[in-house]
């Protein structure tokens, strides 16, 4: 038998007027149909970050698609570029969830993929992103945010939530800090869905992206110990969720 091997390739999709570049990965030692996980980017874009994590949950046997939130070639260049161009999205929020929505209908039509048994996972400003789309009432299974953007201005929209949702959260985040994590809490309440909010002793922003650095009092740093005790708790989500 030919060796099985991690598949990555780009995928060109195109959401509204834009012409987006997604990126799939999977194991093709996993034959039939398999669980998958759409991977929504912080603010600087889709980085070999992401398509780092691709990888890592493809090789437990997940179809993963990063999605591409900014558009082909529209990268920011620099922290400035990226705060404007995500503001973008935080003041447009139907254009958020369509974006992200369109990237989760390429995940569905991949022949490899059970559209049934989908997750939505981001960081940083994709947990902003994958919440935007469970607010949507897109059928996902669930949503995991890692150091996520968390407030919303229309938190009534909760109750479309058809999935379930975890948060992964810096208890010292000063991007998303408790009161916004409670009133998070208050809208889930509210509207009766299923979630869990985990939070991490001494983590700040960014804490599962090593070139965050490993300065807490600058806002955002690695935290090596969040960082591998949130990633179990998403591995324990998504056995939950799919099994």
């Amino acid at each position: 038998m030919a060796s099985a091997k991690i598949v990555t390739k780009k995928v060109p999709y195109q959401s509204g007027a834009v012409q987006c570049e997604g990126y799939l990965a999977y194991d093709d030692k996993f034959e039939g149909k398999r669980p998958a996980i759409l991977i929504a980017h912080q603010w600087m874009g889709l980085t070999d970050y992401e398509k780092t994590r691709a990888v890592q949950l493809a090789s437990g046997g997940f179809v993963t698609f990063a999605l591409d939130l900014y558009g082909k070639d529209n990268m920011p260049k620099s922290m400035d570029e990226a705060k404007t161009l995500s503001g973008s999205f935080k003041a447009n929020r139907p254009l958020w969830r369509e974006r992200a929505n369109d990237a989760l209908k390429v995940l569905q039509q991949q022949p490899n993929v059970d559209p049934s048994k989908i997750a939505a996972i981001g960081y940083c400003l994709g947990g902003g992103t994958v919440l935007e789309l469970a607010r949507s009432g897109a059928d996902v299974k669930g949503v995991v945010t890692f150091h996520g953007s968390l407030d919303t201005p229309t938190p009534e929209d909760a109750k479309n939530i058809k999935g379930k949702v975890l948060v992964l959260h810096g208890a010292s985040d000063p991007a998303a800090p408790m009161s916004t994590v409670m009133a998070l809490s208050d809208e889930m309440t509210k509207a009766g869905v299923d979630f869990q909010i985990v939070l991490y002793g001494h983590a700040v922003h960014s804490f599962t992206q090593p070139s965050a650095g490993n300065d807490p009092s600058k806002g955002s740093a690695y935290n090596a110990d969040a960082d591998r005790r949130s990633f179990g708790a998403m591995f324990a989500f998504l056995d939950e969720i799919f099994n």
